[in-house]
């Protein structure tokens, strides 16, 4: 066999050998809203539960942050989110605090997937972090088939959480096989 010839397989079969270990490497998913206190807070916890009902979470890595101006590290996550988690047997820590991504951007470089909650979070991505340059980016209602925005809940009654959560919890019910094909 030539050398040429040579570096041809040997070339082959390292492609096969990193395809094959990328089977098995952990995805990594991105859930990002404006301050990281509320919808995201939501989507993260829910598709956490999710991927664990389904034996899946070992497959994914989950992060979830802030992107607008005002989005800071530390900030707790809101209190009507964890109350409308807490309604369909979720419980999140009461210390639970936010990730300001723009601190963070080493979360937005090592995302493979992005899921914002708004149009205006997907344009704040791709224009205000050259990191998301190239990724999937999405809304998360979207991904699920749909189309629009998922509202911010803050600053709202109960009753606007436990619906924005339920909103969630469909779009994330619609789109779990495809993320986990």
């Amino acid at each position: 066999m030539s050398d040429e010839a040579s570096r041809c397989v040997d070339l082959r079969e390292g492609e096969a050998r990193l395809a094959d270990e990328g089977r098995g490497a952990k995805r990594s998913l991105l859930i990002v809203c404006h301050a990281n206190v509320s919808r995201s807070v939501m989507a993260e916890a829910i598709l956490r539960r999710m991927l664990a009902e389904r034996n899946a979470t070992d497959r994914f890595s989950i992060e979830s942050g802030g992107v607008a101006y005002y989005a800071r590290d530390g900030a707790l996550a809101s209190l009507d989110a964890r109350l409308a988690l807490e309604e369909i047997g979720i419980d999140i820590a009461a210390d639970t605090v936010s990730i300001d991504l723009k601190r963070h951007r080493h979360l937005v470089s090592a995302a493979d997937v992005i899921f914002a909650m708004t149009d205006e979070q997907v344009a704040m991505l791709r224009e205000g972090f050259p990191e998301a340059h190239g990724k999937a980016i999405y809304t998360l209602r979207e991904f699920a088939g749909d189309s629009g925005d998922i509202e911010d809940p803050q600053g709202q009654d109960t009753s606007v959480f436990s619906a924005c959560r339920d909103i969630i919890f469909e779009c994330w019910s619609k789109s779990l096989d495809r993320l986990l094909a």
